[in-house]
């Protein structure tokens, strides 16, 4: 008997693995760049005050209006262009591939990057196109305009700061493959607060470039919040593609909330920042091979030769979770990723680290 799953689902999502996420509870969670802070009590109190008086049996508002405004303001975007609001930026990747999507198409990044450019594509039917980054992950110019030339792609993603590497492309780069690319290209600014440079600018001088940022590194990852700004011709698109009613009445009163105490937000991020420079010291003192500096909250770090997946074990059964890159790219080989945490957390970290560094 035929098996039907075979039959009908398409071989290219059988031959993929889920999303996987590790369960967490009772862990200290380092594998996720999520900020660790909550918010200040008071804070939360007048966040559920606003929540009572929110209405759940009507549909939310379609276009998000109000947010929209309010992102654009707060982030500093020319009110010529436009934003569309997604769950996450995972939707928004989503649907800017399913609005490019042909058969023969080519969608092209730099990797190691985030892994979500390759499945949605996957799930769209495009082709992908990986292009290797250059030594210490720099954006390996004379390889990507050949595959630009060779694959010409409808769409390109370039992570500024990259994920999982955590470090920013140099700009001039950046510009070229804007401007060789005959297709979108995408800067995912997801990690935007912890660097050094924003790319806005980027958009009044090329017409074929939007902005994508999100909200949940700065704390709102529950939300699911993501945002993407570019030209009315570029959105008009992308809205016919989102489905209705995307963001939920509870996910836009509080990103609204959230808005109005953005500072809480911004020295959060500054103390993860500050904590980044201590983490950063601090794995030095071990045997690692190699630390790369990170503009992200996250640090990449390389162990002897085959420990990397003893180490996140070791780290597990202490009740710590960081991210363990090795097999997910060949330039990953015996890599680690922490996500930088509070300093309590950090500190229970590198306990446990130093402990199965040391076996």
């Amino acid at each position: 008997m035929t098996n039907p799953v075979k039959q009908w689902i398409r071989p290219e999502i059988q031959a993929l693995s889920a999303y996987h996420v590790a369960p967490s509870a009772g862990m200290v969670k380092l594998d996720a760049m999520e900020n660790p802070y909550h918010w200040p009590k008071a804070m939360v109190e007048e966040w559920l005050g606003i929540l009572r008086d929110i209405h759940v049996n009507r549909y939310p508002d379609p276009v998000s209006a109000e947010l929209k405004e309010d992102l654009k303001l707060l982030m500093d975007v020319d009110p010529k262009y436009q934003v569309i609001l997604g769950n996450g930026s995972d939707e928004l990747i989503q649907i800017v591939s399913m609005a490019l999507a042909m058969p023969g198409r080519v969608v092209m990044a730099p990797e190691p990057s985030f892994v979500m450019y390759k499945m949605i594509a996957t799930f769209c039917g495009m082709d992908y196109v990986g292009v290797p980054l250059g030594e210490d992950f720099v954006l390996d110019l004379d390889a990507m305009l050949a595959a630009i030339e060779e694959h010409q792609p409808a769409l390109v993603f370039l992570a500024q700061p990259n994920n999982p590497t955590g470090n920013l492309f140099e700009l001039e780069p950046v510009r070229s493959v804007c401007q060789q690319a005959p297709g979108l290209v995408v800067i995912d600014e997801a990690y935007l607060a912890f660097s050094d440079r924003h790319h806005l600018a980027l958009m009044d001088e090329f017409d074929n470039v939007v902005i994508m940022r999100t909200l949940s590194k700065m704390g709102l990852a529950g939300l699911r919040l993501g945002m993407l700004f570019g030209s009315k011709a570029w959105v008009e698109q992308f809205e016919k593609v989102r489905l209705p009613y995307n963001i939920n009445v509870l996910t836009e009163a509080s990103a609204k909330f959230a808005l109005m105490h953005f500072d809480v937000m911004k020295a959060q991020t500054q103390e993860i920042k500050e904590n980044r420079t201590q983490l950063v010291k601090a794995l030095h003192q071990l045997p690692f091979e190699k630390i790369w500096p990170s503009q992200a909250n996250f640090i990449l770090a390389r162990t002897p030769p085959g420990k990397a997946r003893f180490i996140a074990d070791q780290l597990r059964d202490a009740g710590v979770l960081i991210k363990c890159a090795d097999g997910a790219h060949p330039q990953l080989k015996d890599c680690l990723r922490f996500t930088v945490g509070t300093a309590d957390e950090n500190r229970l970290m590198l306990q446990a680290l130093h402990a199965a560094m040391s076996e």
